[in-house]
């Protein structure tokens, strides 16, 4: 959306509570609205999540929206000509702040677990192949045949694989 027209909707709701912003931008007619209110509603989770801080305690201190990239299409037009369509968009910046200071100025620390080492997963695989191939020994039986033209007996072992072919 053009930043200009995204202006329009940003001007109503400077400097306002969070409350009665996003009241304004409900019964606002512009398609601009939406996703401004959208962004503030995000903004405000954002403060209670990481911040602590109340929704009522809080106002639209800043908020402007920037030109960003435009995207330049071509439609046809009448004798073979073609003309330029330019589709602008914004980069909207919100600021929010206190109206009573809480003194929380600091976000919450989240633990962050150790990075895994390569070298630990392969040694832990390693570690289960061994204790697999100890329970396959105990599953695979030994087998005594007779062999019926010599009398002589041999042992062969049975293993469960699939083969490949």
């Amino acid at each position: 959306m053009s930043p200009r027209k995204v202006r329009l909707v940003i001007d109503v709701i400077r400097k306002m509570p969070i409350d009665k912003a996003l009241d304004q931008l409900q019964f606002l007619n512009k398609l601009a609205a939406d996703p401004v209110k959208k962004l503030i509603e995000s903004a405000v989770a954002n403060a209670d999540h990481n911040f602590s801080i109340e929704r009522s305690n809080l106002y639209i201190k800043e908020i402007k929206a920037d030109e960003a990239i435009t995207l330049k299409r071509w439609m046809p037009r009448a004798h073979g000509r073609a003309t330029v369509l330019r589709k602008r968009a914004c980069h909207i910046h919100l600021t929010l702040a206190e109206i009573v200071e809480s003194g929380k100025k600091t976000a919450k620390k989240t633990k962050i677990e150790a990075p895994v080492k390569l070298e630990q997963v392969v040694a832990d695989a390693e570690k289960r192949g061994k204790k697999n191939m100890k329970k396959e020994d105990k599953k695979s039986s030994t087998k005594v045949n007779a062999d019926t033209t010599s009398g002589k007996g041999f042992t062969t072992k049975n293993f469960n694989r699939k083969s490949g072919v």
